[in-house]
């Protein structure tokens, strides 16, 4: 995978850092670093390179800084990246992690001085990467791509290669090519199929490599020819040029993560008017190379190629490589091999199509009137004409529409209603005001084991509302409940029963803890202890001259109400011994219970020194039996910070943390870890949660509902002379004779990104009004974009119905299956094409005999059912 990140985020943390640091710099006595905390941006923006830091260690950091208090119980600790990989074996990075969620952008010189300060845990290694210097913007290279390089005469010996730049020169490096001899690349895009790099000075961005391809390279011989007009593992690929198949079911390659490219191609494919323009080659005289808008016709011109190969009835499936790098060229977001949106992706290709292929050479200037009161015929006939006078395109032609909005000023009652062309509707969902969570609660029974229950609760409903749920399953008072977010063995946030509920995430663990009724509803007798289990080093940390042992946190951590007038350590040891009944056995509490009548040391300082009882005759026979008593002690108590890092004195934090901490060969032996950590399921988590099903009328009439506008898009009034949060209506006036709809899926928060997984009943022929004279238009369903999966691990493919044989198919990737009708309607769906039925011909083409065979002579499918679920055999969609 290769995968970059903007340098416009960089900017702005770097921005945020310095910030930061200028806050820090006044508290530093060191003059070398107080220049690097007061160095000016540029020192930060003209690195090479950049390190990643875990999000949540970095917020914690900040905040450490920007409080001042270098004994806040906000110390970060050492920098842990844990959360980044995949498994800490190989260090190996997680596929998909976003920028600013899971992790941050810190410049080198930043990173060294946090390395040097705080250190890093179990000795990861550090995450540096490269800034990439491309054509038309400077990014970040998160995921090198890994290339295996061979020469032509000998592809037994492979190597592998990290690079962003130029291929030609590292390889005639590596293989030790004389300078000046003449070469050429090919990549090896599958086990039976390569394709000619042809520019091989391009770097691996523009050639569209990935992560796992090979390039072989072959030198041109002495008399002038090549070794091969195509290397041998090409053979199928004649093989594929005999091959006559149904025009249009075609799969296109993914190349990294570019399923959403493939997902709207293959709609747009199957759109009829579309598809018959390019393949008729009508294209070619309204190309507009001269529009400052548009993109010299170089995308309508990559896209035309697809169609033509797709559409050629001699391909299995499509390399679309050349198309994917022009539209990374034209909108650098679409860089590299990140997972994009569908609908992001048809929006700029229509709109770049449309540009490419605009006949208006010079657009004019127009002036746009108000209605003044004017007939809604005679002003939508005026505002479409002026449309077409600056855009005139085939995209025109099929796609777009025309809006009437209405605007009602609050005040003076002023109606403003003007008509807007439209490319396709963006439709709500209707959202539930309910939310599901799960949650892990916590009795105080010690025996009892945590119980995993799953609530309902509003969306914008407080922590209190959850507590109120859980109250109604568990019997157990509301006020007997803390709620906490447990990461990494450690307390990440303990909330207060009025924080909002949007400040939980999904992927959060959310641990309820079930405490005595004083000692949350008022300070008294009682205080609540945040209590860590960490686990003592062998080994002394030397190089700090301490003679304190290293620690590492293991297990959950508990919440427990303690009266105050047991809070000395002696107290305390059994109270927690208690506690931790479900993993300490009987035994092992019967043999620590004779320690009732020892006095165990006062200070941390004495029982790490060993300095007590005192050293006299009397007193060395007495210690002598107590080191035999203090020997069955399990465990030793700390005061920590709401880190796990031990402090000295319990401080004057609002929320008191404690650790216990056990020696290894101890907690090997008297603590088991495994049944400590069990769980049981509550019934509520074996009830399946039923999804809710709305109709596609109901989106379009919620899309039509009058609304208030935003504070930060107000309108101005011409009456009032100022700008007012008017009241919003939209109506279709006329609609295109290709509807494309899009379904809002995706709700995106200040604290939270979701998807909607309602399912949608959109129907196979659609009948929808509109406000001008014409009568109801009536579609049929043509193509179906699905996006499967959550917001960063999910997976488009599409159904589309054949314009040339009425069929329809199922596209994942390079791989395609028959589809039925009944099959079309899922949770997935997420973009609908509809074409008017007046304007739809008849296939010429009868329907394949038997669906259950194969579209395609070499191999044979079966029905695609449920979207997911795999064919038993499918058609071998080999690259092109």
């Amino acid at each position: 995978m290769y995968s970059f990140v903007l340098t416009n985020s960089i900017k702005k943390e770097t921005r945020n850092l310095a910030v930061i640091c200028q806050s820090l710099a006044a508290q530093i006595k060191d003059p070398l670093l107080q220049f690097w905390l007061s160095s000016p941006m540029e020192l930060f923006l003209t690195n090479t390179c950049r390190y990643l830091v875990e999000r949540r260690w970095y917020e914690q950091w900040k905040e450490y800084v920007v409080t001042g208090d270098q004994n806040s119980s906000s110390f970060p600790g050492q920098i842990d990246n844990t959360e980044l990989f995949e498994e800490l074996d190989s260090y190996h990075l997680k596929e998909r992690l976003v920028e600013n969620e899971d992790f941050v952008l810190i410049p080198a010189e930043a990173w060294c001085n946090l390395l040097a300060w705080y250190g890093m845990v179990d000795d990861q290694p550090a995450l540096e990467r490269k800034v990439v210097d491309l054509p038309s913007t400077v990014k970040v290279e998160v995921y090198p791509v890994e290339i295996f390089l061979c020469l032509h005469s000998n592809m037994e010996n492979v190597v592998t290669a990290q690079f962003s730049h130029t291929i030609q020169k590292v390889m005639m490096k590596q293989f030790d090519v004389v300078e000046g001899a003449e070469t050429r690349l090919w990549m090896k895009s599958s086990d039976t199929c390569c394709e000619r790099l042809r520019n091989v000075h391009v770097n691996v961005l523009d050639s569209s490599l990935s992560s796992g391809m090979t390039v072989i390279m072959e030198m041109r011989n002495e008399d002038g020819t090549w070794p091969s007009s195509r290397p041998q593992i090409m053979n199928s690929v004649e093989e594929q040029e005999s091959y006559r198949g149904q025009p249009g079911v075609c799969g296109l390659t993914n190349l990294g993560n570019t399923c959403f490219m493939n997902s709207a191609l293959q709609c747009l494919s199957n759109t009829p008017p579309l598809t018959e323009y390019f393949l008729q080659s009508a294209y070619l005289e309204e190309l507009n190379f001269t529009n400052p808008l548009g993109m010299k016709g170089e995308i309508a011109e990559a896209y035309a190629d697809v169609i033509k190969q797709m559409w050629s009835g001699r391909h299995y499936s499509v390399v679309p490589r050349l198309f994917k790098t022009k539209v990374g060229h034209f909108a650098s977001q679409f860089l590299g091999y990140q997972q994009h949106d569908s609908q992001e992706l048809l929006s700029f290709l229509l709109d770049g199509l449309h540009e490419d292929l605009n006949r208006v050479k010079n657009k004019e200037y127009i002036e746009l009137r108000d209605a003044d009161g004017r007939p809604d015929q005679e002003v939508a006939e005026e505002a479409w004409h002026n449309h077409r006078r600056r855009n005139n395109s085939v995209i025109v032609d099929t796609f777009h529409g025309l809006f009437k909005s209405t605007l009602v000023c609050p005040e003076c009652r002023k109606v403003s209603v003007t008509f807007d062309p439209f490319c396709y509707l963006s439709v709500p969902l209707p959202v539930s005001k309910d939310r599901v969570m799960e949650v892990f609660f916590v009795s105080l029974d010690p025996v009892a084991k945590p119980v995993q229950h799953r609530l309902v609760v509003p969306k914008a409903g407080k922590v209190f509302d959850l507590c109120s749920a859980l109250s109604e399953m568990t019997d157990v008072s509301v006020n007997q409940m803390v709620v906490a977010d447990v990461f990494n063995h450690r307390f990440y946030k303990i909330y207060h029963a009025d924080e909002s509920l949007s400040c939980i995430l999904d992927r959060d663990d959310i641990f309820v803890y079930e405490l005595s009724s004083g000692s949350v509803e008022e300070e008294g007798d009682e205080v609540v202890l945040a209590l860590y289990l960490r686990e003592r080093s062998h080994y002394r940390d030397s190089g700090s001259g301490s003679s304190s042992c290293g620690t590492s946190l293991f297990g959950h951590p508990l919440l427990m109400a303690v009266p105050r007038v047991q809070c000395s350590r002696n107290a305390l040891y059994h109270l927690f011994l208690q506690r931790l009944a479900a993993g300490v056995p009987t035994n092992s509490q019967q043999g620590a219970g004779l320690q009732q009548q020892q006095q165990p040391c006062e200070t941390e300082e004495e029982e790490e020194k060993g300095e007590c009882p005192p050293q006299t005759n009397e007193g060395q026979a007495k210690r002598k039996g107590y080191q035999a008593r203090r020997r069955k002690l399990l465990f030793s108590i700390h005061a920590v910070n709401s880190n796990g890092t031990t402090e000295r004195g319990m401080g004057e934090d609002a929320q008191p943390y404690v650790a216990i901490d056990w020696d290894p060969d101890m907690k090997k032996k008297c603590y088991n870890e495994n049944e400590a950590e069990k769980y049981v399921k509550h019934q509520s988590m074996e009830v399946p949660h039923q999804q809710t099903t709305v109709q596609l009328q109901e989106c379009i009439e919620l899309f039509t509902t009058v609304e208030i506008l935003e504070e930060e898009n107000p309108w101005y009034c011409p009456i009032c002379k100022k700008h007012q949060l008017a009241t919003k209506k939209l109506d279709l006036w006329s609609l295109p004779e290709v509807l494309i709809i899009h379904l809002k899926r995706f709700s995106y928060t200040k604290y939270s990104r979701e998807k909607l997984d309602i399912i949608v009943d959109f129907p196979l022929r659609l009948v929808i009004s509109c406000l001008s004279f014409t009568p109801p238009s009536r579609y049929d369903l043509i193509a179906v974009s699905n996006h499967y999966g959550g917001l960063r691990d999910g997976h488009y493919t599409s159904y589309a119905r054949n314009k040339d044989n009425g069929q329809w198919y199922y596209f994942d990737d390079n791989k395609v299956t028959y589809a039925r009708e009944e099959q079309i309607v899922t949770n997935a769906a997420y973009l609908l094409f509809y074409h008017r039925q007046d304007k739809i011909r008849q296939p010429t083409l009868p329907p394949p005999s038997d669906s259950s065979s194969s579209p395609t002579q070499p191999a044979n499918v079966t029905s695609h059912k449920h979207g997911m679920e795999r064919a038993t055999s499918c058609v071998n969609m080999e690259t092109d």
